[in-house]
């Protein structure tokens, strides 16, 4: 990477009319604030369906997007639906005023409403031929994920919204008869289905282009572990360490700690390594090459499970009692490289990381993070300093499970906080914001990033995420107006200073653009 500078900004916190940011005019709008601002890159939380908790990272499939980020005015403007249509419905939930709440994502109000105009939308497609065209070619090219996945959604409606695990045994297990049979009962659910896939990445396909167009480029996310209850593991069961009758022998945690007495026990199944490597790791460079079709850059979550891993019995009421298993390492990796030679990835490699993670990070040349938010503190001089961190890597001011900088400074031990005060040369806690940007974007760093609520020096009130809790979370969403042309100024002045612009002697003219507009 040249040294470059981003924003961490999920889609769906932009703002909009219809409850929820999407792929339209919002998501262009923000591509031109990261061009004004100088910012080269735009990394966004994983994009499929949303499962427990709204979390982006419990999602049904790893190769579906999701159906809430699908703009209805690009499909008002396709003939789909109506402005009336989409208008007459409620987005949001009313304050004490009877206004609407719209800097918060009402989960549930938006995925039903939602889905009752992508029906009609679906009815009406099929009327007009060439778009119905093109769906079914994009049905034909993708049909080795979305078949199944647009099965499986098809059977969890018709089964109750039971996950796959509780279904019927012959459609559980996957018998042919049975699938055939299923197939052809739901064959309008399944078409719907694949239509709304279709819908997704059409719209994404504009999306892209829109943010290369203005030189930002796009960072996703890929978990480590799949859902439970997803098409992935009822596809796959091969892969994942179930028993003959595909329950889960062992989940994926992590151990007792300092913040947990029992450990944290995540449920997620866990690979079958030997089998997967038996395969050339065909699952694993599936999905690796899905995410690098749609994004430029991409992030791994929870790197060091593939040099080790936590395994907890499935019974287990805690993580107590769980073993650390020796992850794929190379073998993995290398397959990914020989496969997808141009392919790049971050490793996230934060929290206790011990030196077999740092080795395979440094041997596959991934750069891994660093979080400000953790560096200040009073006792030990921390590896997340800037001038500790190394060249090859991602600084951040903090991520999606981190409070706002803002709110930290609030939070933050009285030591620590010092500490960051005397680092950083500033004097208030409404500085700290600011004054983290700018470690961040003055560091060795390749890359620095930080959270678009740490650019508008947001509080706690606006986090994105507190790990190990529900509801409440993933919701923020950024008041209409908010990334304005003198935000944009600030942080290009800070980009050229830093010498983060894509290329500094046009940034300097653009600077001087910007001045006279």
């Amino acid at each position: 990477m040249k040294r470059s500078s981003g924003v961490l900004m999920h889609i769906t916190s932009l703002p909009g009319r219809y409850g929820i940011g999407t792929l339209g005019a919002s998501a262009r709008r923000f591509a031109d604030f990261c061009h004004r601002a100088g910012l080269s890159w735009w990394q966004i939380l994983p994009i499929g369906p949303t499962g427990y908790g709204n979390s982006p990272y419990q999602s049904d499939s790893t190769f579906a997007g999701n159906p809430l980020l699908i703009d209805l005015e690009e499909l008002i403007g396709q003939g789909l639906l109506t402005c009336e249509e989409c208008e007459q419905r409620s987005w949001a939930a009313l304050d004490k005023k009877g206004r609407p709440q719209t800097e918060r994502v009402d989960f549930d109000r938006v995925r039903e409403q939602k889905t009752a105009l992508l029906h009609l939308a679906f009815q009406r497609a099929r009327q007009d031929s060439g778009l119905w065209a093109r769906a079914e070619q994009f049905f034909d090219k993708e049909a080795w994920w979305l078949d199944d996945y647009a099965l499986y959604l098809a059977v969890k409606e018709q089964q109750g919204q039971k996950p796959w695990q509780q279904w019927e045994e012959d459609i559980r297990l996957r018998r042919p008869q049975a699938m055939q049979s299923y197939r052809t009962l739901l064959k309008e659910e399944i078409d719907y289905h694949r239509f709304v896939q279709f819908l997704f990445y059409d719209q994404w396909e504009r999306f892209r282009s829109y943010c290369h167009c203005k030189g930002v480029k796009l960072i996703g996310d890929i978990p480590i572990y799949v859902a439970p209850d997803s098409s992935d593991t009822w596809a796959n069961t091969r892969l994942f360490e179930y028993d003959a009758d595909c329950r889960p022998l062992r989940v994926a945690g992590c151990p007792p700690d300092y913040f947990s007495k029992t450990g944290q026990l995540w449920g997620n199944p866990l690979y079958r390594w030997d089998v997967m490597e038996q395969e050339g790791f065909a699952w694993w460079i599936s999905r690796i090459a899905a995410m690098s079709r749609l994004f430029d850059l991409t992030r791994i979550d929870h790197f060091r499970g593939f040099a080790g891993y936590y395994a907890i019995d499935a019974k287990a009421e805690t993580a107590v009692d769980g073993v650390w298993e020796k992850g794929p390492g190379m073998k993995l990796f290398s397959a990914v490289r020989r496969q997808l030679p141009k392919v790049s990835l971050i490793a996230e490699d934060l929290g206790f990381i011990t030196e077999d993670v740092e080795q395979l990070r440094d041997r596959c040349g991934f750069p891994g993070m660093k979080v400000l938010q953790f560096a200040f503190s009073p006792e030990e001089e921390s590896g997340y300093l800037p001038h500790n961190c190394p060249k090859r890597a991602v600084i951040y001011t903090g991520t999606h499970d981190n409070d706002t900088t803002r709110g930290w400074a609030h939070t933050a031990g009285k030591q620590e906080r010092e500490a960051a005060a005397a680092y950083l040369g500033v004097s208030h806690k409404k500085q700290f914001a600011w004054g983290m940007i700018r470690a961040a974007w003055t560091s060795p760093c390749e890359l620095a990033i930080a959270p678009m609520q740490d650019f508008l020096n947001l509080g706690t009130d606006c986090r994105m995420n507190l790990p190990s809790t529900v509801g409440g979370n993933w919701e923020w969403r950024m008041r209409e107006g908010a990334a304005d042309k003198k935000l944009a100024e600030r942080i290009r002045r800070l980009t050229q200073a830093s010498w983060r612009l894509p290329n500094y002697r046009s940034g300097l003219r653009a600077v001087q653009q910007t001045k006279e507009d």
